[in-house]
């Protein structure tokens, strides 16, 4: 276990005890869990067919000290492939009220906002990308950040500012366990071609800060959210040393969500605001980007939901891109497009949920689809079972990860 991780799992700990000194004891509950997954197809970048094979125990407890609330969450896991333990401590932190209408949280958090389905314009908290494609609980999505929440409550609107000291990445694709096409090498890569990537750590400079300002209207919430930090995946290269970077990004949009017709209906938009290639002629680092996205959910008759989503991202100074690429460089789109479609059947008293998620771009022509069931046995125990799927074009986004098609199965008990 790294020492970081070792600090923290301290500070739980003196935090609950703390709670228990002054009478009040804590709540701890969880779940143990095994999920297993294997490839559709032979990858021989990879060692191994198996993409999961792990037996995780969840811990999750809580505990209040006077106007203090301190909760610990963590993951016990066991990886069956790597013949590894590990802990991935998810929830670390002590939350209070200074004053009237203020609230703060600090420590190690799970942070999310925004408005879509697996799609992320202002959303820059990061996300674990490896979990999501290899079948893990959809919880594990949202990778925890190390930060300092604020929240103002005011009269006619709402201001939550998050300031995270030490830069918090995705857990993005690097090789390990799924191959994916590397534009530095002009080839697939999978766990002998691991990305080496430059890391950010320096304390409060390499930091984030993102804010979100809410007001309510009726039956409608309209929010308008700010970034300043780093493209959460390594998005630049570095030439010289021959690494990925996280190149700086500034990000500013607006939200807005509420009843439509019958249903749920939303539309967000963003600009990323790319600080080091503002200009576009250095093909070596992203692009200024605007993004755009409008979804709508409704239940169609009892028990069964249909959503959709359209989202397109767009290149800025596309032209001085085009012109920067050298001989050989394969170009991206000016425009990205990509169209959802979640289908979600409730049965059995709804303890069975039966789902079916589509990403389609039409512009790359690639597809990526997610079905799922769950079904909860008991009040303890549940399975689940599903797979991810995808079209072959190794060049496009989805398509890279062909090879990485899998099924999985999980078993959990909860108490």
């Amino acid at each position: 276990m790294k020492m970081g991780r070792m600090v923290r799992f301290a500070l739980a700990a003196c935090w609950l005890a703390s709670g228990m000194a002054h009478g009040v004891e804590p709540q701890v509950n969880g779940f143990a869990e095994w999920r297993g997954g294997l490839r559709l197809r032979d990858d021989n970048r990879q060692s191994d067919n198996a993409t999961l094979n792990e037996v995780r125990l969840q811990l999750d407890s809580s505990a209040s000290c006077r106007y203090v609330e301190f909760r610990a969450k963590a993951d016990l896991i066991y990886d069956g492939i790597d013949n590894k333990a590990d802990v991935d401590p998810r929830e670390i932190s002590a939350s209070f009220s200074p004053v009237h209408a203020v609230d703060l949280k600090i420590g190690r958090q799970i942070l999310t906002w925004g408005t879509g389905d697996y799609l992320f314009i202002n959303d820059l908290f990061p996300k674990d990308w490896k979990s999501f494609l290899l079948g893990r609980d959809d919880e594990y999505l949202k990778a925890p950040s190390d930060a300092v929440k604020a929240s103002f409550f005011m009269a006619l609107v709402n201001l939550d500012v998050v300031y995270t000291p030490l830069f918090d990445p995705d857990r993005f694709i690097d090789g390990e366990r799924i191959s994916f096409f590397n534009p530095a090498l002009g080839r697939m890569a999978g766990e002998d071609d691991a990305l080496r990537v430059q890391s950010r750590n320096d304390w409060f400079a390499d930091d984030e800060i993102a804010a979100r300002l809410t007001h309510s209207f009726g039956s409608y919430e309209a929010a308008l959210y700010a970034y300043n930090g780093f493209w959460k995946s390594p998005m630049g290269f570095d030439a010289t040393d021959r690494r990925a970077t996280f190149p700086p990004l500034g990000v500013y949009g607006a939200s807005v969500r509420g009843n439509i017709l019958k249903g749920v209906g939303s539309v967000e938009a963003g600009y990323y605001d790319s600080f080091a290639d503002r200009n576009g002629h250095n093909p070596s680092i992203p692009n200024s980007q605007s993004r755009f996205l409008v979804g709508y959910e409704q239940e169609l008759f009892a028990n069964f939901t249909a959503g959709g989503q359209y989202y397109v991202e767009h290149m800025m100074d596309y032209s001085a891109y085009r012109a920067s690429l050298t001989d050989g460089m394969a170009p991206s789109d000016e425009d990205r497009h990509v169209v959802t479609l979640r289908l979600t059947q409730l049965a059995f008293y709804q303890n069975l949920r039966l789902s079916l998620f589509v990403f389609y771009s039409p512009s790359d022509r690639d597809a990526y689809l997610r079905p799922t069931a769950h079904y909860r046995v008991n009040d303890h125990w549940s399975v689940s079972a599903g797979g991810n799927l995808f079209s072959r074009d190794e060049h496009t986004f989805f398509g890279q990860f062909e090879e990485a098609a899998n099924v999985y199965l999980g078993m959990r008990y909860a108490f």
